[in-house]
């Protein structure tokens, strides 16, 4: 395998007056896993499929290790591709599915015997190798798919949504599995997904996208914990906003001054993001932000309780109680108060400052 980085700069693709990627540049490294996450429109397949050579931009260049790859056809460019819904030979065994690219390459049978073999043991499905692909469940065949994307070596393993079909369970075992086989081969992944979560546990970067374009490109605890826009903020996890007024050289939630530990991204009216998991039951009046509103509903969740919480202004946000907490599970109509330390109050603006 070669080095596998890819640069891409300035591509634009229309269709009619849709703008699907507006002037995306960004990098991809050379044995990376780079996640492309987005609400459906936001173009994140359409940028896959420019990679992959199935989409020819209206303008733009994409250089793989150097050389230009805009004009050359997806058959010459050497790219492993898992597809949404496998596309895998139903009149085909598990064999012959994966050694499918090897043939069309010319090698010979003794290589591919071995190199099928090896990619099917690295995918744990050496032993199935004469099933029929109609015999297989969803994560078998999600396995196979990637044998047969992984059996040429090629540079750069492209992944459209490969997990979607699966069930939760699968879905998450497979997540895992995926990036251990990453980390193992070190081959350069471009994985395009809407689920923020598989995003998260899977990445080495991610890229947000919105509109067609890149928002936000940053490591998972980066995009999670500083998102630089409303936007991205809002896309990750359980979120709501409240309102925060600049004046004074600080942040203003109603009548009080937010205790900040990092600087946000803008210096103008802006929003307090407020997550579950981020809200405490206790906390120092001294050091950290205070929150009070009344408790609304109490929804089971199995291993907590979300409860939510509305406040002045007809806002509402929620908390988990695990019951680790020390305090007893509040009521609907109790008054509470909840608190936020500074290094979990971040703040964020509309647009990308």
């Amino acid at each position: 395998m070669g080095a596998g980085k890819v640069s891409i700069r300035h591509v634009h693709k229309a269709y009619g007056a849709f703008k699907a990627l507006d002037g995306i540049s960004l990098d991809i490294y050379p044995g990376e896993f780079l996640t492309l996450l987005g609400p459906s429109g936001s173009g994140k397949t359409t940028l896959l499929n420019v990679i992959a050579g199935f989409e020819r931009p209206d303008s733009g260049s994409l250089m793989v290790d150097d050389v230009e790859f805009i004009t050359r056809p997806p058959h010459k460019r050497d790219l492993g591709m898992v597809f949404q819904n496998y596309a895998l030979f139903p009149h085909m065994d598990v064999f012959d599915n994966v050694a499918y690219p090897l043939k069309l390459r010319g090698i010979d049978r003794e290589s591919i015997r071995n190199r099928v073999m090896g990619a099917l043991e690295t995918v744990h499905m050496d032993k199935l190798e004469a099933r029929r692909i109609g015999e297989l469940s969803g994560g078998q065949r999600q396995r196979v798919a990637l044998a047969r994307a992984i059996v040429f070596e090629p540079k750069i393993l492209l992944m459209d949504e490969p997990l979607s079909a699966l069930d939760k369970n699968l879905r998450e075992h497979m997540q895992m599995e995926l990036k251990r086989l990453h980390n193992r081969l070190g081959m350069t992944t471009v994985y395009v997904t809407h689920d923020q979560q598989e995003a998260l546990t899977m990445s080495d970067r991610i890229a947000v996208l919105d509109r067609g374009r890149v928002v936000q490109l940053d490591t998972p605890q980066n995009i999670y914990d500083h998102p630089n826009c409303k936007f991205v903020a809002g896309f990750m996890g359980e979120t709501r906003f409240l309102p925060v007024e600049w004046r004074d050289n600080s942040y203003h939630l109603g009548n009080r001054s937010l205790r900040l530990a990092s600087q946000p991204y803008c210096d103008v009216n802006g929003w307090l993001i407020v997550r579950p998991e981020r809200l405490r039951w206790a906390g120092n009046a001294q050091r950290d932000n205070r929150i009070a509103g009344k408790i609304m509903d109490i929804v089971y969740r199995g291993d907590s309780h979300l409860i939510s919480v509305s406040l002045a202004g007809n806002h509402e946000i929620s908390i988990r109680h695990t019951g680790l907490e020390g305090k007893e599970l509040p009521v609907p109509g109790q008054e509470i108060e909840l608190w936020l330390t500074p290094e979990a109050s971040v703040v964020v603006g509309d647009a990308v400052q």
